[in-house]
């Protein structure tokens, strides 16, 4: 199985002292851009990537991320600032004082679920109250809040919600993940995303990882039907990765595997009703949609102007696209990267009340499971094609390795 894209393979490291790990800049100049390097011998203790100038680059141990392939290595993960095409950056391994503090990632349960937090600032939530019958609304979908990633105090994303409300979409929520047309057993028809006679129920969580550069959960989550009992388990894994301090930036890749519990499942639905969406705070369906505009790979559109598949039929298989709001009074962009190998034709959505994603249709058995990966970048502020495509750049084409 090929690895997430934009993580770079380099030899197993046997030992932290004096290793030396050389990365070799691609085609095209990335910044921020994560890096994983297989290591034999786990070495212990904080750790940290030093290079020319006074470089120094946090780095953490970590388990495989979901979508590797298994075996008994673990990642080196860091964050290199700038890689310049064609260009080597040499760095050196070494252990940093444990005594000295350092901010980190660390899991933090609440009343409204689990926080993510770095450094004590929320910078993720997971929200996973268990399926209530009589709050069946409020609780039928499992979903991340997130943060905005400067100081942390200003919710982005949409929540749960004791009733709906046809005109502020509240059953979509923060970084979420379903199908509205779904179909498993005897022709049994469901639909996962309004909740109509289905569920998402977090059941456990499996792994989590805590550190300088990574904060990384993997949860099993039911997918349930009319009679209650699960026709699918998901295995979910959302990581966020600590940015160089001069890019206050939340980023978060978003990793599944479906697998049904019998048979075949259909998915199928429309871009405003299936797939991997964000849906920010409805401050913005309420009061700031007319400031809300997005920006593509062939540039920046108006304020309220939006595509749709299949209005626009070439709006799919974008490599990104970006959504730009206003929350607070302050203006934030969100960059939402898909992954070629996620399944295709990606058909894609926006909507200025701030809801954007993409669909596709696939059949999912025990023997094909559904895997999917995609990357979401949160910073304040406008920004540009350019950045944007460099995002994808990083995420999709890893960077070359001696």
């Amino acid at each position: 199985m090929r690895r997430l894209a934009a993580v770079l393979l380099l030899g197993a490291i046997a030992a932290p002292a004096s290793a030396q790990i050389t990365v070799t800049g691609g085609k095209t100049d990335l910044a921020n851009a994560v890096v994983a390097a297989k290591v034999a011998s786990p070495p212990e203790g904080r750790l940290v990537l030093l290079g020319e100038g006074g470089l120094e680059i946090p780095a953490q141990v970590v388990a495989p991320s979901l979508l590797d392939a298994e075996g008994k290595e673990k990642d080196l993960v860091f964050v290199v600032p700038k890689l310049p095409a064609g260009k080597e950056l040499k760095l050196e391994l070494a252990g940093r004082d444990r005594k000295l503090r350092s901010p980190k990632f660390q899991f933090k349960e609440t009343n409204d679920g689990i926080d993510l937090e770095y450094d004590t600032k929320p910078v993720l939530r997971y929200v996973n109250a268990p399926h209530d019958e009589k709050h069946h609304y409020k609780t039928f979908k499992v979903f991340h809040h997130v943060f905005d990633p400067v100081k942390g105090d200003t919710l982005l994303t949409n929540g749960a919600h004791e009733v709906p409300d046809g005109k502020l979409f509240l059953h979509h929520r923060g970084l979420f993940y379903g199908w509205n047309k779904v179909t498993y057993g005897d022709k049994i028809n469901v639909d996962i995303w309004h909740g109509k006679d289905a569920f998402q129920q977090h059941e456990k969580t499996l792994a989590t990882e805590e550190g300088e550069v990574v904060g990384r959960q993997r949860t099993l989550i039911s997918w349930n039907g009319k009679d209650g009992k699960p026709f699918a388990e998901e295995t979910r894994e959302v990581t966020a990765y600590k940015m160089p301090a001069r890019t206050p930036a939340t980023v978060v890749d978003f990793t599944s595997v479906l697998v049904p519990r019998a048979g075949t499942i259909k998915l199928d639905g429309d871009p405003q009703h299936a797939g991997f969406h964000f849906r920010a705070t409805t401050e913005v369906a309420k009061s700031t949609a007319k400031d809300t505009y997005f920006l593509r790979p062939d540039g920046k559109d108006k304020p309220g102007s939006t595509r749709n598949w299949p209005a626009q039929k070439e709006h799919v298989n974008l490599p990104w696209n970006a959504m730009s709001i206003v929350v607070g009074g302050k203006r934030y962009t969100v960059v939402y990267l898909d992954h070629p190998e996620n399944p295709k034709e990606a058909r894609f959505s926006e909507r200025d009340y701030g809801r954007f994603g993409n669909y596709f249709a696939t059949d999912v058995t025990p023997e094909k499971p559904l895997k999917v990966r995609y990357r979401v970048w949160i910073q304040e502020g406008e920004m540009t094609v350019d950045e944007c495509a460099n995002l994808s750049a990083g995420f999709v084409t890893p960077p070359a390795a001696k």
